[in-house]
């Protein structure tokens, strides 16, 4: 069943004009109290002419309201199918085909530049535009010095060497790092980021003729954590919130825009990408710049590589399975430690894992004590500079999956 999801502020004019709307469902929940004020919908769209239930909204007056999710629930199908009306028609393989019969008419017989990170995302558009467009795309792969421990070689072997995939390598390793000096507010260096990604990808096109299009892995939760009509921005991200106001590009086409994170996997493997790289851990745009807290040198970027590596190694190696997502971040705390006879004044890693669905919410993963304890002994024997290891409990919300 397909939905989307939209700010309280939509008024009746602009939710007749969406295609195929067979009824809407409001959710109030926790954070419809902003500034001391409890946020309602219009008043008019009770009165639009499409079936109405609320949940967790005491301000609706429409017929069917339910104070809590787990009330609603058995509920729930009864409304969309015999009071919406509304058919079960939207899977992966109709998506999958939507997708590439529109690409294909946006795009025509112009080219396509993609920005290829190797992360679930980006491989999943990449394999997509491959199957629309053929050799009319144009990955490239750019190493910011900010990659996972061994990521840009692992891109080149699986997309240019396996897949035959028409595939452009930059390494703007000095050119982040020069940028990224002395900035510690994770806001700016998303934006720097962005903007920098931006910028190479225009270089890049100029050299190239035909490239009227950028390609993203922009996800549903990308947007929406970049701030929903007057919602909240929890943070921008690198290819929605964080792009410069001037792009030189004809288009941008963002495919799985209006996918979660399970859908994105479900596309992936409907278009026939091995599962190992389907499943693989989701890695940010901005890379390791948003896993360093404070500001970004070479000397903390080798730190994190190197510790994150260490972590999911001991993660493979010990079977355990159903992560959402895992990996090492090192904070700005550094303090006093002793190793043998010498005191020492150095880096706390902090390692996250969270288990999660649609990566709007998640929950702490109880990984094995001894599991975490080797990760630990290992980090603090093997990685220089480091001198404790932590281990993140906190749920999303409050925190976010990744700590900037």
């Amino acid at each position: 069943m397909y939905s989307e999801i939209y700010p309280h502020d939509i008024t009746v004019d602009e939710l007749k004009a969406l295609p195929n709307v067979k009824g809407v469902v409001i959710y109030g929940g926790p954070n419809h109290i902003v500034d001391g004020e409890r946020i309602d919908v219009n008043p008019g769209i009770y009165e639009a002419g499409f079936p109405v239930m609320s949940i967790a909204h005491e301000l609706a007056k429409c017929e069917e309201a339910y104070n809590t999710w787990e009330e609603a629930l058995p509920h729930l199908k009864t409304f969309v199918f015999d009071t919406c009306h509304a058919e079960a028609n939207w899977n992966m393989k109709n998506f999958v085909a939507d997708q590439i019969e529109l690409i294909r008419r946006q795009v025509g017989d112009k080219k396509v530049l993609l920005a290829l990170s190797g992360g679930v995302d980006s491989s999943v558009v990449a394999a997509l535009l491959i199957k629309a467009i053929g050799k009319q795309l144009v990955c490239v792969h750019v190493n910011h010095g900010l990659m996972r421990k061994g990521e840009s070689e692992s891109v080149i072997e699986v997309f240019k060497n396996q897949m035959d995939a028409n595939l452009i390598y930059v390494d703007a390793t000095e050119r982040y790092l020069t940028k990224l000096d002395g900035v510690a507010d994770p806001e700016q260096k998303r934006k720097i980021i962005g903007a920098e990604f931006i910028r190479i990808f225009e270089e890049e096109a100029r050299k190239l003729e035909g490239i009227e299009f950028l390609g993203q892995g922009t996800i549903y939760p990308d947007v929406i954590e970049s701030g929903l009509g007057k919602s909240a921005t929890i943070k921008s991200h690198h290819n929605v919130g964080g792009l410069p106001d001037y792009v030189d590009f004809k288009e941008i086409i963002e495919p799985l825009r209006m996918l979660f994170k399970d859908e994105v996997r479900k596309a992936g493997l409907e278009l026939g990408i091995p599962e190992y790289l389907v499943y693989r851990q989701p890695f940010p745009g901005p890379g390791l710049g948003i896993r360093i807290i404070g500001e970004v040198t070479a000397d903390k970027v080798r730190i994190v590589q190197d510790a994150d590596y260490i972590y999911r190694e001991e993660i493979a190696k010990a079977g355990v399975e159903g992560l959402g997502q895992y990996f090492a971040a090192l904070t700005n705390m550094r303090s006093v430690g002793v190793m043998g006879d010498e005191r020492t004044y150095d880096y706390a890693v902090a390692l996250r894992a969270v288990n999660t669905v649609d990566f709007m919410t998640a929950e702490a993963a109880e990984i094995p004590y001894e599991v975490l304890n080797k990760v630990m002994s290992r980090i603090i024997n093997e990685v220089r500079g480091v001198n404790r290891v932590f281990y993140d409990l906190t749920s999303k919300p409050p925190g976010t999956i990744e700590f900037e």
